[in-house]
């Protein structure tokens, strides 16, 4: 079996946790910088939903 190793430093915010902020926002309503902080900074899931 092989592992293939990415170069580069590992991701701070795992994505599927700033996916769930979208989700979470979406659902509730809620303004971005209101986000919980559990999902990541509001900036970061503001910047992924905009992408």
């Amino acid at each position: 079996m092989i592992t293939v190793h990415r170069a580069g430093r590992p991701p701070v915010w795992l994505r599927r946790r700033l996916i769930d902020g979208i989700r979470f926002r979406v659902r509730t309503g809620v303004p971005w910088r209101d986000v919980p902080v559990e999902y990541g900074p509001w900036s970061r899931v503001y910047d992924l939903f905009r992408r």
